[in-house]
């Protein structure tokens, strides 16, 4: 209950911004109602009275000339009827159906459809379609959202020696990215790489020889070097060094094994997903840990001595665990031989300042080996040990003991002090790298969110360290990228706590002013404790400028209502479209809190599904959700907006002329039907495909060109910019409409029989055009058609024929004035479909010209790729293709791609320094 927080009522941008529009509409109404009742109740006072025929000396009280004030006063009211056509009512029950529609399409997306479990993505809600496509941050969980911890053991470096040939990840995409661009640069650079290719070495990228690797994988275990395997490494010059190596894999954990009696293997329950991979290592290397008890590990040794499988006992005498403070554990264990050993692992920083001057033998190689391993996105640890004497133990192991029984609030700090006793002059083994398995599909979900522009806040409930693991498995954070990381220490007092903290914010903002370096990334780190006091109100806004300045953040160890209190500060700090994904019960105040929620139907139950306004099976279906419906959703709905004022304005301002020419009578110039059927059926069905069918663009080209996706962000398509355009489009249409007509017909015969218009003939003349001018219109916005769309566009024209048709053949007590308007009087008259004709000319020729102006000098992203599709450049120039999609990515420091352009610099960095050194030792030989 205290991390409860109170569900909110969610309304997208584009909603709340139509209140404002609508409040501009009805200013403009109230303005023309003002303006027409003072029109007539000065024609009232003033003109009443010359008018014989209306009989001013005997008539009613709302035409007195000696009261105009009450005429006036009168008109108002009939003015505001008369003219309420400006305001779209039918807009919302319009949106509320293509929402619906949308809505549907998404629950149908068989792209979003996960096999494994049987659950597609749901739209729990279709008030916020459109808001997907204007999301700015993204909020996200971790355990069970991004990851299904799962570590690959991949590569090691023993005794100074690298093993593991297969690439990661990030090394694969650095080395695609590479001969793409090789490709791309011309016959003269590639003759150049090719002989850079040839001098040069590229230790980094390597092949996997997976084509010729016919083996069963093996889980936790991607590791490929034929040295290490099927004991081969007993061929290698350091075998002792390899077996310790092995032996503190195989020993130094927590885990327990379980046989698998099927497969007569052991799996392994363990406190990380990281020594469960260690276990595996070691056990494929021949070092299999099959039996734990109180105070022994057993593990049964191949290839050792004759080659037979030896059981060996190792007894534990000290367990050291790995705390986020130590970042490191030790076990002490005396061997079969009675040989007392500490062995170590613990982050490379930990290890190395711990190292004996003897220890460091293979101090250099193994530094250059992690650099690389970090450099290709993998996680590392140090492995040392230390062989101890007798007496020297058992002195340690008193202190150890006094330490570890003793009572008190100093405990924690002297258990430390006395390993710390301990934990020194090692000796250095080597290193292991590990890949990070992520949900599928998450590193490249993130990568496109990331060229699509948005940002990635992960909160968690976890330790920092393994926060900080998963950021780097998602590509959050890389290898060069600064950390601030923001503590506090449980000592001091709560004033000065925030005096700290206070100052590692400035200086971490400090440190991004001063920061000259193009390419450098910046990366906030913060764990709950510190969040709690930079959450309050005299240092939110201090700590929010400096996240929104970094490239990720991180919050570790944070509690569900500081998840919602984070998602707040964001949502209402930053002004800008929030988004919270997560799986369990505790991401329920962050989902309800952002502006969207997300929920992931997981292993944690339903509850953050159905707090949410959107479900999905994995994570990596957010990315078609918005990059795809997110930024339909928003076009559609823009421009389905935007139309409806510009359709409504142009037909509402029609009446406003007609009754200002007519001297303010309050005459409508169409028949009460034309006006009911006007939003009804005539023009709305086009509206309403235009907000389900429209496509600037495809869903693949959506996914190829991410950036795209910051139109919505940008609110390009609904700024009041746009909107002012479209309002100025409808009054020009109003204006053409009415004046043309009124010149065309005003005093001249429209029948070679001489007959000429009366107001039902102006009227509905009029009205023919404004239904020709409006479908037209909206056909010129549509960019993708359907033949639904060309049904209905086509339909609502013929329905108005049709509807006049019939209309005209009821008896005149039902058509009144239009009765056998169409044939008798209209259709036999070609001034009626030339007039008809021009005025839909007239009407769509600006937008026609301001479209065809933009396309040509200004164009936006989607008018290229639209004009490249067409001309089907995507085919015939694939270097054209890749180039613009290329250029069609958000410049980021963060997700996959951008650490494998930080990859690509190195190596390119590297290749440079080693050209200019070949060329200069050519250049200078040696005498």
């Amino acid at each position: 209950m205290q991390n409860s927080t109170k569900s909110p009522s969610k309304r997208s941008r584009i909603e709340k911004k139509m209140d404002y529009i609508i409040y501009v509409l009805f200013s403009l109404l109230l303005v023309i109602s003002l303006i027409s009742s003072l029109g007539f109740a000065l024609k009232t006072k003033f003109h009443m009275p010359n008018w014989w025929y209306m009989r001013p000396d005997d008539t009613e009280q709302f035409y007195n000339p000696k009261e105009p004030f009450i005429s006036g006063l009168s008109h108002l009211v009939t003015a505001l009827i008369l003219y309420g056509y400006l305001i779209p009512i039918s807009l919302y029950v319009s949106i509320e159906v293509v929402k619906v529609l949308q809505a549907s399409f998404i629950n149908q997306d068989l792209q979003m459809y996960d096999d494994d479990t049987g659950i597609p993505a749901q739209a729990r809600t279709s008030n916020l379609n459109e808001e997907l496509g204007q999301v700015d941050t993204i909020l996200s969980d971790k355990t069970g959202t991004l990851t299904c911890n799962q570590m690959d053991f991949l590569k090691c470096s023993i005794a100074g020696t690298a093993y593991g040939v297969r690439a990661s990840e990030v090394e694969r995409a650095a080395a695609q990215q590479m001969a793409n661009d090789l490709e791309q640069d011309g016959r003269q650079s590639s003759v150049s790489s090719k002989r850079s290719k040839q001098d040069i070495e590229l230790e980094t990228v390597v092949t996997s020889k997976d084509g010729k690797d016919n083996k069963p994988p093996i889980k936790f275990f991607s590791f490929e070097d034929d040295r290490m395997t099927e004991g081969n490494w007993r061929k290698e010059p350091n075998v002792d060094m390899i077996i310790l190596f092995c032996r503190i894999l195989a020993v130094c954990h927590t885990a327990i094994p379980e046989l698998n009696e099927e497969t007569g293997t052991y799996t392994y329950e363990a406190e990380s997903p990281d020594e469960g991979a260690f276990l595996v290592a070691a056990r494929e290397f021949g070092f299999e840990f099959f039996k734990r008890t109180q105070t022994s590990v057993f593990v049964r040794e191949r290839y050792i001595g004759s080659g037979q499988t030896t059981e060996r006992e190792y007894k534990i005498l000290n367990l050291l665990e790995f705390t986020s403070k130590r970042k490191r554990m030790t076990v002490i264990v005396r061997d079969e031989e009675g040989q007392i050993i500490l062995m170590c692992k613990g982050a490379d920083s930990i290890i190395f300042d711990r190292l004996a001057k003897k220890g460091k033998t293979y101090l250099e190689d193994t530094t250059k080996h992690l650099n690389i391993y970090g450099e290709a996105g993998l996680r590392t640890l140090a492995l040392a040990y230390r062989k101890l004497e007798e007496s020297e133990y058992s002195a340690w192991n008193n202190e150890f003991q006094k330490a570890k029984t003793s009572i008190g609030a100093d405990r924690d700090t002297n258990l430390e002090k006395v390993a710390e006793m301990m934990e020194k002059e090692l000796t250095l083994v080597g290193a292991t790298a590990v890949e990070d398995k992520l949900q599928k599909g998450v590193p490249q979900c993130i990568d496109k969110l990331a060229q699509a522009g948005l940002k990635l806040w992960v909160l968690t409930g976890d330790k920092m360290e393994t926060a900080i693991n998963i950021g780097f498995a998602c590509s959050l954070l890389r290898e060069g990228m600064k950390q601030i990381c923001i503590t506090t220490l449980d000592s001091e007092s709560k004033e000065a706590i925030k005096e700290n903290i206070l100052t590692q914010v400035n200086n971490g903002s400090q440190m991004i002013k001063l920061e000259k370096d193009p390419y450098a990334a910046f990366a906030l780190i913060i764990d709950g404790k510190t969040l709690a006091y930079a959450l309050e109100e005299d240092m939110k806004l201090l700590f929010l400028g400096l996240a929104v300045d970094c490239a990720s953040v991180i919050c570790c160890r944070v509690s569900p209502k500081q998840k919602a209190l984070v998602t707040r500060l964001v949502k209402e700090g930053t002004g800008k479209v929030t988004l919270g994904i997560g799986d369990g019960a505790n991401d329920v105040g962050m989902i309800q809190e952002a502006d969207i929620g997300v929920g992931i139907s997981g292993v944690e139950g339903m509850q953050a599904v159905m707090a949410s306004d959107f479900s999905v099976s994995q994570f990596r279906f957010l990315e078609r959700l918005l990059v795809v419906h997110g930024h339909w959703c928003y076009k559609r709905i823009a421009q389905m907006v935007c139309y409806f004022f510009y359709k409504n304005i142009a037909f509402g301002l029609t009446l406003f002329y007609f009754e200002a020419f007519t001297g303010f009578s309050g005459q409508s110039v169409y028949d009460d039907w034309y006006m009911i059927l006007f939003n009804v059926v005539l023009t709305s069905l086009p509206v309403i495909s235009l907000g389900v069918f429209e496509q600037d663009v495809s869903s693949d080209v959506c996914l190829e060109f991410p950036t795209l996706y910051q139109q919505g962000p940008r609110n390009l398509f609904f700024d009041w910019y746009r909107i002012l355009g479209w309002m100025g489009n409808g009054l020009y249409s109003s204006l053409v409409i009415f004046s043309l007509n009124i010149v065309i017909f005003y005093d001249q015969a429209y029948r070679v029989e001489g007959q000429t218009t009366d107001m039902s003939i102006l009227g509905t003349i009029m009205f023919t055009c404004i239904i020709c001018a409006l479908n037209f219109q909206v056909s010129l916005i549509m960019t993708h058609y359907t033949w639904m769309q060309h049904v209905l566009i086509w339909f609502s024209i013929v329905a108005w024929f049709i509807f006049l048709f019939i209309y005209g053949m009821l008896p005149p007590k039902i058509s009144h004035s239009a009765y056998q308007i169409l044939t008798e009087a209209l259709a036999s008259a070609p001034v009626y479909w030339i007039t008809t004709l021009l005025v839909t000319i007239a009407c769509t020729l600006p937008y026609l010209a301001h479209m065809s102006l933009q396309r040509c000098f200004n164009p936006m992203d989607h008018h290229v790729i639209q004009e490249i599709k067409y001309l089907k450049k995507d085919v015939s120039d694939q270097v054209m293709w890749r180039r613009e999609k290329t250029k069609a990515r958000e410049k980021t420091k963060i997700g996959f791609t951008a650490r494998v352009d930080a990859l690509i610099r190195s190596l390119r960095g590297k290749l440079n320094k080693k050209t200019h050194s070949i060329e200069s030792n050519k250049s200078y030989p040696p005498s």
